[in-house]
């Protein structure tokens, strides 16, 4: 073959495969042309997903003025308000008092012996991946990994599944839908607000922060593969984020100075990535005292923050450790004793914590406690009171509002009623810590979601429609 020019041979590399004998390395740097990328484009990659990809297309349904009249209410940020009103308006609590005036247009709800509180909140749901009814082919809530941290819950929420609308109608209008915890970190989570939708998206609460689903323990160890000991689990984690600490800091340095191509796309790494900036809430699965001060000891290393420990049947043991860090615990009223890590579970346990001064929550993490949690967390409040602990129904009623709140970083907006927050609102027939009570009615956004009394205002599933007729 004759020598070919280099110059021609460059110009001939898109129609063969090469030039043998020339040199094919890339032009250098200075000669590429530098791509400049705007602000928003440099944020989207910085968060992760592009071009508005995956974003809350939550819509609030259609609402009207609404004064509540004459119950108690619970706003959980202090002393109850005893024959008081309650006035929604645009979306938000507008105003509480006594004999307020009724706007024009406003529709009156007569509260007489009932109480008000705000939306429940249950900061560890599997509603939507582990979905109602629990056959195999609506399980998605394990993948097979040591570390899967690319996953994202939201895309395996079924929005169709039947528990959605039997949580409201139990007065939980948001929870964090976590996946599994079969790895060391299974992934994103998902901040829902609880109505009929069609896409996952749809039920996504507007702006709020990622969280991150790890776990340590017996269920990230019980695999045939790597890691089988609670050494291994924390090698696992350690080396992983060993990992996502050098993908950060390539990408950063491309993020302060966005000109020529960025660093390559690691959907894991990504994740990861945010958790170390601070820009994504981690919400571990941990039983055990020791495990939870060893995932401590992770975190401090690499310089990022807990959010709260879930299940976490040995929080009491180190409650000073939690207050201290300013980690959260989302507790079992009174589970225990079903695995070897939940043998030293104690009805106390949430009680203990809260009186160290740590953030208390009560979750459900099943699909029937999320109709209950006003029992649940009812439960917790007499073991606390009966080992002598002064302990207020207010405090009480934080542990499922405004502490899972915190926990989501949706404090601002829910889990308290005050001016200015989310009308998300519940119309308990009775006392919310009787087991005789039952809610009335729950508003989301200021709309009328469910109400007991009108089988109209009682969202069913497609699901539950039945098949198509036979003709």
């Amino acid at each position: 073959m004759p020598t070919v020019p280099r110059l021609a041979c460059l110009l001939l590399v898109a129609v063969v495969a090469g030039c043998a004998g020339t040199d094919t390395s890339a032009p250098s740097a200075s000669n590429e042309a530098e791509t400049e990328y705007d602000a928003a484009t440099v944020e989207n990659m910085r968060e992760g997903t592009y071009n508005d990809a995956f974003e809350s297309s939550y819509e609030p349904l259609p609402a009207t003025p609404t004064l509540i009249q004459d119950a108690t209410i619970m706003t959980a940020a202090g002393e109850p308000l005893e024959n008081g009103d309650l006035l929604m308006r645009g979306r938000e609590v507008d105003t509480l008092g006594t004999d307020l005036p009724v706007p024009n247009g406003a529709q009156v709800v007569n509260g007489s012996g009932m109480y008000v509180t705000p939306g429940l909140i249950d900061s560890h749901s599997h509603l939507g991946v582990s979905a109602t009814p629990q056959v195999g082919p609506h399980y998605d809530n394990n993948e097979v990994g040591m570390a899967t941290p690319g996953l994202w819950m939201e895309h395996g929420v079924w929005p169709q599944g039947p528990g959605f609308a039997r949580a409201l109608a139990g007065g939980t209008t948001t929870a964090l839908l976590l996946s599994g915890s079969g790895d060391l970190i299974e992934g994103r989570g998902f901040t829902a607000k609880l109505i009929p939708a069609r896409t996952p998206q749809s039920m996504k609460f507007p702006d709020a922060p990622g969280t991150l689903k790890m776990a340590c323990g017996e269920n990230p160890k019980g695999g045939s593969g790597f890691p089988t000991t609670r050494m291994g689990t924390a090698n696992g984690l350690r080396s992983t984020f060993l990992d996502a600490q050098d993908y950060r800091e390539r990408w950063d340095a491309w993020l302060a100075d966005p000109t020529g191509a960025p660093p390559e796309r690691d959907l894991g790494m990504e994740t990861l990535a945010q958790v170390l900036r601070g820009d994504m809430l981690v919400q571990v699965h941990c039983y055990r005292a020791d495990d939870m001060t060893t995932i401590m000891e992770i975190a401090q290393e690499f310089a990022f923050d807990i959010r709260s420990f879930h299940h976490a049947v040995e929080a009491y043991k180190i409650r000073d450790r939690l207050a201290e860090a300013d980690i959260s615990a989302s507790m079992w009223s009174n589970w225990w004793g079903f695995k070897m890590e939940a043998f030293d579970g104690i009805p106390e346990n949430v009680p203990l914590v809260h009186a160290a001064g740590a953030r208390a929550i009560v979750h459900s993490d099943d699909d029937l406690e999320i109709q209950r949690l006003h029992h649940e967390a009812a439960k917790a409040l007499r073991a606390g009171r009966e080992a002598g602990l002064d302990i207020s129904r207010n405090e009480a009623l934080r542990w499922i509002t405004a502490n899972p709140a915190w926990a989501l970083g949706i404090q601002d907006r829910v889990g308290t009623l005050e001016p200015g927050k989310n009308a998300d609102v519940v119309l308990w027939t009775g006392d919310p810590f009787s087991v005789y009570t039952k809610a009335q009615r729950v508003w989301m956004d200021g709309a009328l979601v469910y109400d007991r009394t009108d089988p109209d205002r009682q969202p069913r599933s497609d699901f539950e429609l039945g098949g198509p007729r036979q003709h």
